[in-house]
């Protein structure tokens, strides 16, 4: 065990948060983080908005599920999925890459790489005593979001992330056990056990977490998520912007 994995170990999601802003300090290094990240084939297909207007956060977190910390945190970032810029720069090479960029792997692409930036910046922020939050709601008002930061064709956001001081923590939640996740050799089919085991470590959890309590299971929450939130438009709305086309 050494300090980097600790850091790791150690994650919890942040939803209360002080007002004290981040410098722009804090901020160049969290993004030279996230830029250290791996990419696919080194496309670097992603771009970070650095959200700071005061009402366009308010605006953001009352289309993104009306999350109030979302403006209140220290600051907040949108990764997006972003192949615009190798758009102009085929343009200017006179080459046409549009099969690839409006094929759904290049959506995959860009989404993945912003993924793997956005928790470099995350272990990088924790390592800095800071609190963090992965806001998927974006996606949710992903429509109405895409028009108040000015999005392009062939850019999307693929999810916020609020950084800042805590406020309070929540406890460390339990995770799936190890051998419910890592497979060797083939995929395990078999694992209802486990996650059966697992839904009552959760439901121990969520009865006895020193914030909100609640009784439920990680099933129910889980599937409850898929049933809640369909985002059938998501779809058209690439489509629209250009992706996954083909």
């Amino acid at each position: 065990m050494n300090q980097t994995i600790e850091t790791i170990l150690n994650h919890v999601s942040v939803r209360s948060f002080t007002e004290q802003a981040l410098t722009e300090e804090q901020i160049k290094q969290l993004v030279t983080a996230a830029q250290a990240a791996s990419s696919a084939s080194f496309q670097q297909a992603y771009s970070i908005i650095g959200v700071t207007d005061p009402d366009l956060k308010q605006k953001i977190a009352e289309h993104a599920g009306n999350q109030p910390f979302i403006s209140e945190g220290g600051h907040f970032f949108v990764f997006c999925a972003d192949v615009n810029r190798h758009k102009q720069l085929a343009e200017d090479l006179n080459m046409d890459i549009s099969e690839t960029i409006e094929g759904i792997d290049a959506a995959l692409v860009g989404a993945i790489d912003a993924t793997l930036a956005a928790q470099n910046l995350v272990i990088a922020a924790e390592s800095m005593g800071l609190g963090v939050c992965y806001i998927g709601g974006v996606r949710d008002g992903i429509i109405k979001i895409s028009e108040l930061l000015d999005i392009p064709e062939y850019v999307f956001p693929v999810f916020g992330l609020v950084v800042g001081y805590p406020n309070e923590r929540n406890d460390r939640k339990p995770r799936i056990p190890f051998e419910g996740i890592y497979h060797t050799n083939r995929y395990n089919s078999n694992t209802k056990e486990i996650l059966k085991q697992y839904d009552e470590t959760t439901k121990l959890y969520y009865e006895n977490r020193s914030g909100r309590k609640s009784s439920r299971t990680w099933s129910e929450t889980a599937i409850g998520s898929f049933a809640r939130l369909p985002r059938s438009f998501m779809k058209d709305f690439l489509n629209g912007k250009g992706w996954a086309n083909r």
